[in-house]
């Protein structure tokens, strides 16, 4: 959606939760498929005007278009916020709500779409999806947990929920909260009424070692005083699609007098990215460990080098 959001829902920027729920109740019931007097363009408005709705009437979604626009839900990034060594690796970069979900066709096989559901929304607000009756059964939604490792090479796999044998297809370089849609697969009430749709949600389990944001990975790397110092070559462990672990090791130059908190870019070395050849880039920020304890003669030697 390029369209400003406020602009969607017929408001200016600064409307307050009341007046955007106000907003879209208005439209959503004058743009209904069911209803819309304008058939042709009635998805693709009706579905605007939930996108709209959906980041608006979310305090923090909000705040983040607010401050970043668009750019806050495209290619992963979070508002262009740094990269904080100190902050752990516990987060992860989340995909924009319309970016990298999928749909099924045919085989029960999942393969990209744009946008979830957008009757999902309407029946949030209204209690129900249609005028007409009931549009079709409810939307079942599951969680799928996975491995950082998994999240980087992909995976393939036969799940079974509720009834149904599902293979799951997860692309390398999937991102956290990505959904997977199997159409007609939800609660089907019978009675020539289509049913619902199952949505599987990945979560990825944090890594210990990797931080992600978007497609870039981060990694915090000690070396000595002496390599700091002096300069030399280290290994450190990066992501790896095409690893049956997921990681390899790459041989990484230090240049003579690197400081504390020196931040090294790997180009090409991040996270793979869904249906492209490309990859991220991995950064490696620097710890300089201290060494405790000096004999006598190293004690006299930066001595005589600092004082």
């Amino acid at each position: 959606m390029s369209a400003d959001y406020y602009e969607a829902l017929g408001l200016s920027k600064g409307a307050s939760l009341e007046d955007i729920k106000k907003a879209y109740r208005k439209l959503a019931r004058e743009w209904h498929p069911d209803v819309a007097k304008d058939k042709p363009n009635a998805e693709q408005k009706f579905k605007e005007i939930n996108e709209a709705y959906h980041i608006l009437s979310d305090p923090q979604k909000k705040a983040q278009y607010d401050q970043f626009g668009h750019s806050a839900f495209q290619g992963g990034q979070q508002g262009g916020a740094g990269f904080n060594p100190f902050s752990g690796f516990g987060s992860q970069g989340q995909s924009g709500p319309f970016t990298w979900s999928y749909s099924t066709q045919g085989g029960g096989d999942s393969q990209y779409e744009d946008f979830g559901d957008p009757f999902d929304i309407f029946e949030q607000v209204f209690g129900y999806r249609g005028f007409g009756g009931t549009r079709k059964g409810r939307n079942i939604r599951y969680s799928l947990n996975i491995d950082f490792a998994d999240s980087v090479k992909g995976m393939d796999e036969t799940i079974k929920v509720d009834g149904h044998n599902l293979r799951v297809k997860v692309p390398p370089g999937v991102s956290d909260g990505t959904q997977i849609k199997f159409a007609g697969k939800g609660e089907n009430p019978g009675r020539g009424v289509p049913a619902g749709d199952l949505y599987i949600s990945i979560n990825i389990k944090p890594s210990p070692n990797f931080g992600r944001q978007g497609r870039d990975t981060f990694s915090i790397q000690e070396i000595s005083m002496a390599i700091a110092v002096l300069g030399g070559s280290i290994n450190t462990a990066v992501v790896d699609p095409k690893s049956d672990t997921g990681f390899t090791t790459k041989k990484v130059k230090i240049p003579s007098g690197t400081q504390p908190g020196t931040q090294i870019r790997l180009r090409g070395q991040g996270m793979p990215i869904p249906n492209s050849l490309g990859r991220g880039d991995h950064y490696i920020n620097i710890k300089v460990e201290i060494p405790k304890r000096l004999n006598r003669d190293q004690k006299r030697a930066l001595e005589e080098y600092f004082i």
